[in-house]
């Protein structure tokens, strides 16, 4: 009898005969990252890491190698067709993007690192009181990073927006030098964080295309899709 990752490979194979990224790499972010107050306590935010996921097991179902690095998430990122890197903060999603982006074909941020961390990060867990301040600084703005850097690679970003969502959505696709933005609306029913389901508007430099409500696994189609075009 043959092993269960060769039949999982098998099945896969049957139902998936799309190989269109088969040969080529697929560097995916996925998560939220973690900015720590002090032992106890963290800055963070919503991110379940269900798009990056859906978009890791898509491309590898159309025969992509995959890299996943991944945050903090609620959803399995198991799957053993992926090489995964685990990271906690921006600095280390930064710098583990940094170093595999040279061997990917493609890179999608799917990810929400976080934007703001704490300047100083307490050795022991602050006691409660009132008036509490913490003064922040930014992050490593890694989209920009690898828009500096990407060649002929292509670059997908993701902006999550509550306001004037596709202008903002361009400008962040043209200040990043990315090649396609995936820009929805958070505060839709069905979409954003922790849904199942998204809302997206997939934008390039000549163009922009809405997409009903869907599950994120539709979507990541959707964007390997116009990736593969």
């Amino acid at each position: 009898m043959a092993s269960p990752s060769k039949i999982e490979e098998k099945i896969i194979d049957v139902l998936f005969p799309k190989k269109d990224f088969d040969g080529k790499t697929v560097l995916v972010t996925a998560g939220g990252t973690i900015e720590p107050i002090d032992p106890v306590r963290y800055i963070g935010n919503h991110s379940s890491g269900k798009m990056g996921t859906a978009i890791a097991t898509a491309a590898a179902d159309r025969g992509a190698n995959v890299i996943l690095v991944c945050g903090k998430t609620s959803v399995d990122v198991s799957d053993i067709r992926f090489t995964r890197v685990n990271v906690t903060t921006t600095k280390d999603m930064y710098d583990a993007v940094m170093k595999y982006a040279p061997d990917a074909d493609v890179i999608i941020k799917s990810a929400a690192p976080c934007d703001f961390r704490p300047v100083k990060v307490e050795n022991n867990k602050i006691k409660s009181k009132t008036g509490l301040s913490i003064e922040l600084e930014n992050t490593e703005d890694i989209a920009l990073a690898v828009g500096k850097i990407k060649g002929n690679r292509k670059l997908v970003i993701f902006a999550a927006e509550t306001e004037n969502i596709e202008s903002n959505a361009r400008n962040k696709l043209l200040s990043k030098n990315a090649d396609l933005i995936v820009a929805n609306d958070v505060t839709k029913d069905g979409a954003g964080f922790n849904s199942d389901t998204n809302i997206v508007t997939l934008i390039d430099k000549d163009s922009s295309t809405s997409l009903p409500k869907m599950s994120k696994r539709e979507i990541a189609d959707f964007i390997l899709d116009r990736i593969s075009e």
